[in-house]
């Protein structure tokens, strides 16, 4: 009965060894940044000052590059030439965001 006990421990042992091997394996992908060139920021910033929007507060979201815009507020294209980007006014702060996926690549002051 002894050796059926300890046979079991060993077992469970392994197997819970295995389980943390397994998760050591797992690799998180970075999100990838997007980076607007100086030139791109130049138009975006001269748009935003010719069509100003009223600032909105949105609870909850931090204005970091990476956090998600919700799907509840408005974004507005920014209507220049290769220009795929959308912005917001949030806290009297510019917020460029990727509308594909809502997320902030740019704050602007």
């Amino acid at each position: 009965m002894k050796t059926n006990i300890t046979a079991a421990i060993a077992g469970l042992a392994l197997l819970s060894g295995a389980g943390l091997a397994a998760a050591q394996d797992v690799v998180v992908q970075p999100q990838e940044q997007i980076i607007i060139q100086p030139q791109q920021e130049t138009v975006i910033r001269e748009y935003v000052k010719k069509k100003p929007l009223a600032s909105i507060a949105i609870p909850g979201v931090e204005l970091n590059i990476g956090s998600t815009v919700p799907e509840t507020v408005e974004l507005h294209a920014i209507e220049a030439p290769d220009m795929q980007y959308e912005y917001v006014v949030v806290d009297n702060r510019t917020v460029i965001v990727d509308p594909g996926t809502r997320r902030i690549i740019r704050v602007l002051d």
